[in-house]
């Protein structure tokens, strides 16, 4: 290495140095200049392509706005979830038998009505009319079946509420 700095001498390393060095600077000015118009072609193509206003600020207004329609979709998806759990306990399958409990009276004015969720559970209810009165039993239905006695008009209102899908 010393050979080589003897040959070329320690006034020629300096200027190559300096010179170096400014090729490097003329570079860096090129290089920068290039970048400034780049930038300056770039934010007047995004105001061209947005109508006079800036599409960056439109494109990070909508990214916000994206952002936020995916949080209270969240939301909406874990009401939802509530809601169908919730709704396997409403009402959800029906079934009716209309029948002549009495032989005295002239139509089948007696009903039985199951009223079942989607487990099939719920109650029945047994309207038996007659000329002097009229009467109203329930029972309840667990999974399609009573631990009450049930009367065939109560097990054929039954069987067509879970017989519905």
């Amino acid at each position: 290495m010393e050979e080589i700095i003897n040959t070329i001498g320690m006034n020629n390393i300096i200027i190559i140095s300096i010179a170096i060095n400014f090729i490097l600077l003329i570079a860096f000015l090129v290089v920068s200049a290039k970048v400034s118009k780049l930038n300056k072609k770039y934010k007047e193509f995004m105001q061209k392509l947005g109508n006079g206003k800036n599409i960056e600020e439109d494109l990070e207004n909508y990214m916000y706005r994206v952002e936020r329609v995916e949080k209270q979709n969240g939301e909406i998806n874990s009401v939802i979830k509530g809601l169908d759990k919730d709704l396997k306990k409403c009402i959800q399958k029906i079934g009716i038998v209309r029948y002549n409990a009495f032989k005295d009276v002239g139509s089948d004015l007696s009903f039985t009505l199951a009223l079942l969720d989607e487990n099939d559970d719920g109650v029945v209810l047994n309207g038996i009319y007659s000329r002097e009165m009229s009467n109203i039993y329930a029972k309840p239905v667990e999974k399609g079946k009573s631990s009450y006695t049930l009367s065939e008009e109560e097990q054929e209102a039954i069987k067509k509420a879970v017989a519905i899908n």
